[in-house]
């Protein structure tokens, strides 16, 4: 991958992700996270505000992939927004998508974003999802 030109905060911050996510152990996840954090789903139309239901979101879905990969990575002129491409699998279903990650100038994560194709890839994934978190995500936004 050739060399993002990251704010030095969200780049320590990125670093991290990645070791957690190679590890595939998000404990430390928290520590990334702003409290106002913002959680856009591509299953759902509303956001999911706030570090704790981020937080569950991102530990459950780390635990629905199998064969989780990255290929490419992008970033904004402003050094503060990455886009991170994937490959995974969701039962029989293959998948692919991308990661949209802002952070602030602390490099704490402000917005996560998740686009996901074929539609069969993203059915596989709500259902999945919704099987592990949906009365969780309901109470959420209630």
């Amino acid at each position: 991958m050739s060399e993002l030109k990251l704010h030095p905060n969200a780049a320590q911050s990125l670093n991290q992700w990645h070791a957690m996510i190679k590890k595939a152990d998000l404990k430390a996840l928290p520590e990334l996270l702003d409290p106002q954090v913002v959680f856009r789903s591509p299953m759902a139309h509303t956001p999911y505000p706030g570090a704790p239901v981020v937080n569950m979101i991102l530990n459950t879905v780390s635990g629905v992939f199998e064969d989780f990969q990255y290929h490419r990575e992008l970033s904004t002129a402003d050094g503060l927004n990455v886009i991170l491409e994937f490959s995974a699998k969701v039962g029989e279903k293959q998948l692919k998508g991308i990661d949209m990650i802002r952070f602030n100038e602390q490099g704490k994560i402000v917005e996560f974003e998740v686009m996901v194709r074929p539609l069969s890839g993203l059915q596989a994934l709500g259902e999945e999802m919704g099987r592990r978190l949906g009365a969780f995500l309901a109470a959420s936004k209630a």
